[in-house]
């Protein structure tokens, strides 16, 4: 990612101020918790895809950083939701903030990031963005209850899993790229193709994760490895080892994810049966697919510095280790 960091630099700085500032509240808990998690991230993927996006499309005003940290809010939001749904115990290396500050406090803040979003969206004076990002948080909302209503589900097919993290995940990378080509006045073709680009990186970036709860280490990966499998979520891993394993291994992956009657050996065995059965090689196959999906979107797109490092982004998202 260091030349995308280097080539956008200037702008995520000026994206950093504008988050700082609108983090601010005279009620003390809001810019604290929203500190607290918004402190943690370093990388601030989203809204670097939305700036880097606006840049190869000759944008040359500011009218994509107000849209970019609106995006950093938007995500932010959304995972203080999903960290008090999901029970979480850390998020990007600390202390999940519910566990600090109580669900109610995180859930309030979340939606007042949520708000926050909104003025920063109106504030970008583009119409056609606004529509788009709100129209991603709506998307967004509707894959978590999605991934809600069938969790622990056994039989969940890997079309259903995929239109899940399409919704939750990926949604927001490809609202990310499209408003920043939108606020760049680019034409349709372009919004499209830069809309492909977040989609399917957003996609990749999501099986990765997926692979990488069975696959990692907490002190890379800022959360504790085996999270999925001990909340039940029926993850593209977990549904591929578990039709890739016999009748013997019915009962433990009833027990383990349907009733979730885990022991403390349960993780390693489950971690054991997809290296057995290619669940993990094959998860992140896929991803690799979506990667190069991703970097053939934007081919279309003249020379210049922006486009290869929006395809080494897509290399990052694969190879990375966190």
């Amino acid at each position: 990612m260091d030349g995308l960091l280097e080539l956008a630099g200037a702008d995520m700085a000026a994206v950093d101020a504008l988050i700082r500032k609108h983090m601010d509240s005279p009620v003390p808990v809001i810019p604290a918790l929203a500190d607290h998690l918004i402190a943690g991230s370093a990388k601030r993927l989203r809204p670097l895809i939305t700036i880097a996006s606006a840049r190869l499309c000759g944008a040359r005003d500011d009218a994509c950083l107000k849209l970019a940290a609106a995006v950093e809010f938007i995500h932010t939001a959304t995972l203080l939701h999903d960290d008090v749904v999901d029970s979480s115990q850390l998020r990007r290396g600390r202390v999940a903030a519910h566990l600090i500050w109580g669900a109610p406090s995180s859930v309030l803040v979340g939606d007042f990031l949520f708000a926050r979003a909104f003025e920063l969206m109106v504030g970008a004076g583009s119409m056609p963005a606004l529509e788009i990002l709100a129209r991603a948080s709506r998307v967004i909302a509707e894959g978590e209850v999605l991934q809600l209503t069938r969790a622990h589900d056994m039989d969940l097919s890997q079309d259903v899993y995929l239109e899940i993290i399409k919704a939750k995940t990926a949604e927001l990378f490809a609202a990310a790229a499209e408003a920043g080509a939108v606020s760049a006045g680019a034409p349709p073709e372009r919004c499209r193709a830069l809309r492909k680009y977040g989609q399917d990186l957003g996609l990749a970036f999501q099986l990765v994760d997926d692979a990488l709860d069975y696959s990692g280490e907490s002190a890379t990966l800022g959360k504790n490895p085996g999270d999925d499998f001990r909340e039940g979520k029926a993850t593209l891993p977990l549904l591929l080892a578990m039709a890739r394993t016999g009748p013997a291994e019915r009962e433990f992956w009833v027990r383990t994810v349907d009733r979730r009657e885990q022991t403390d050996a349960d993780f390693d065995r489950a971690r054991e049966l997809m290296r057995q059965t290619g669940a993990l090689d094959a998860t992140l196959a896929l991803a690799r697919e979506y990667a190069q999906s991703a970097k053939a979107a934007l081919d279309g797109f003249g020379s210049n510095s922006w486009r290869p490092a929006l395809q080494d982004l897509a290399d990052f998202a694969v190879l990375r280790r966190a």
